[in-house]
């Protein structure tokens, strides 16, 4: 599969000193930290009980790197939570259930406060490492919409997604891509991309299952991969186990000004 110029980082880290500046008076305890929520799920009930809303007393203004968007992003402006699901026949893509989360913090001058309005989209690979909306040498898929969508956060800063854990495909450590924007139709709107990482051992436990077992052994680690190396560890989910999948909460913080 071809990458382009995917292994190419773009943005950077700030550092602890830079984001302190940023939050002042707030302080350094949001600048560490990712709850989670336990999924609730009937038995036998093919949609997830949605999940009670949770307003934290402070959100979690937590800084992380920027890096590159990948040749396979497509502007749907499909607006679903459920991404599992190819529109063009109601078909649901195969693979261990995962509802990402995320919250999303305005940081400014003494101030760290839930930003609202702001368009969350998601994209990645199915569990075979083929993406939708895109022509590739090994496939193409420019016709589904499989496992891309966009959410806007609520009024706490929040956009909810249910999706699958994602699959490999050969260069690249398992990840899932995703960029925020508080304009989508401006054309100077602020714009923040980056990638979502695993954990290589609950990783290698979920691939034992189909339909990723039937790829076999994927090439790529995380310590192997150029763009994962570029993240400083701030961009790995941390998942929790529940009944019928995983589910995490990515907290993360950004300066729009």
């Amino acid at each position: 599969m071809e990458l382009h110029d995917d292994d190419k980082p773009v943005g950077r880290v700030l550092s602890r000193r830079e984001a302190l500046t940023l939050l002042g008076g707030v302080g350094a305890a949001m600048l560490a930290g990712t709850g989670f929520t336990r999924l609730v799920m009937a038995q036998g009930t093919p949609t997830p009980t949605p999940l009670p809303t949770v307003t934290p007393a402070l959100p979690n203004c937590v800084v992380r790197p920027e890096l590159t968007e990948g040749p396979y992003f497509v502007d749907e402006m499909l607006n679903r939570s459920d991404i599992r699901v190819e529109p063009s026949d109601d078909s649901i893509k195969e693979g261990t259930l995962l509802r990402l989360i995320f919250n999303v913090s305005q940081i400014g001058v003494n101030t760290c406060l839930p930003l609202a309005g702001a368009q969350v989209d998601v994209w990645h690979c199915d569990a075979e490492g083929v993406y939708s909306g895109v022509q590739d040498r090994s496939f193409d898929t420019s016709d589904l919409q499989f496992l891309r969508g966009y959410q806007v956060t609520d009024e706490n800063g929040q956009a909810e997604f249910l999706t699958i854990y994602p699959g490999w495909y050969q260069g690249r450590t398992v990840h899932i891509h995703f960029k925020i924007r508080t304009d989508p139709e401006a054309d100077r709107g602020y714009e923040f991309t980056s990638q979502l990482f695993f954990d290589d051992d609950l990783t290698d436990e979920v691939y034992l299952d189909e339909p990723y077992a039937a790829k076999g052994i994927r090439t790529v680690r995380n310590n192997q991969d150029n763009i994962y190396r570029e993240s400083d560890g701030l961009l790995t989910l941390e998942l929790t186990e529940t009944d019928d999948g995983y589910i995490a909460r990515f907290d993360i913080g950004l300066d729009v000004s």
